[in-house]
């Protein structure tokens, strides 16, 4: 069952919490990334793949109370539901990456938060494998800069707005692209449909089809497939695990948190 007081303790905010304003905010949503990992095993597609009409207090069990994290559908649902409970003025929206168009042929694909504090849009992100921001973003014309990356809202000729991020030594990419367009849930249905699609024809793999991440202080930590990257403060490190033990030693450090600071270094 959804529970504010557990959700908070579960994330370290449990005397964080004052009226909504920027600081609490930004505490949140670090804190939230920290504690819970993106995990696509978290909330298994094993019974399907279920991204609209979604048990909010079941994943609520497995994903905070069990601390299994999960993917953008289940940690940004939930952080939406939390924020709103907290009195903060939020709604979803709809963000399109390049491996999303390849796959799913859609741009209503990653569900994030916009909030807005004094007058100020916010883009909030508790659910992105990574790497991508640690804190909420100003909706701006300007360079942020968090940890040592840099990030830009770039607009386009069609109205559609790229958010791009660039480490100490590495050039701009684009995370994803958006419009500041509110969102209900069955937006995603297409989405839905097409994921299951997708999923019905998939086959086992090695460990190619992994995809986890998690924040740490001054970064994160992300395997997908078999590329590990370490972002921290700005500078990556990335490499290929080709041993399935190691793998999957990654895998189990990356879902409980408990990194060796080796794989971090």
């Amino acid at each position: 069952m959804f529970d504010v007081d557990a959700y908070l303790r579960r994330i370290g905010c449990a005397d964080k919490v004052t009226r909504p304003d920027l600081d609490t905010l930004r505490t949140l949503h670090k804190r939230h990334m920290m504690a819970l990992p993106y995990n696509v095993a978290g909330q298994g597609f094993e019974n399907g793949v279920n991204l609209v009409d979604i048990d909010e207090d079941e994943v609520f069990r497995t994903g905070v109370t069990e601390g299994l994290g999960g993917t953008c559908f289940q940690l940004n649902r939930l952080f939406h539901r939390l924020l709103t409970h907290l009195g903060y003025e939020v709604s979803l929206l709809a963000a399109s990456t390049a491996e999303g168009r390849e796959n799913f042929g859609t741009e209503i694909e990653h569900m994030f938060i916009r909030a807005v504090l004094d007058g100020e849009e916010w883009l909030v992100d508790v659910g992105y494998p990574g790497p991508s921001y640690l804190e909420p973003l100003r909706v701006s014309d300007e360079v942020q800069t968090q940890y040592g990356c840099q990030y830009r809202l770039v607009r386009k000729d069609d109205g559609a707005i790229a958010l791009q991020r660039r480490g100490r030594v590495t050039r701009w990419g684009t995370v994803y692209t958006f419009r500041l367009l509110a969102r209900q849930y069955q937006d995603w249905k297409e989405l839905e449909d097409r994921a299951r699609a997708h999923h019905a024809t998939a086959t086992e793999d090695d460990g190619g089809g992994t995809l986890c991440g998690r924040t740490f202080d001054n970064g994160q930590a992300v395997l997908k497939g078999h590329r590990y990257l370490v972002v921290r403060d700005g500078r990556e490190r990335v490499r290929t695990v080709v041993d399935a033990t190691e793998h999957r030693r990654l895998v189990a450090a990356i879902l409980s948190g408990e990194l060796d600071p080796a794989d971090l270094a």
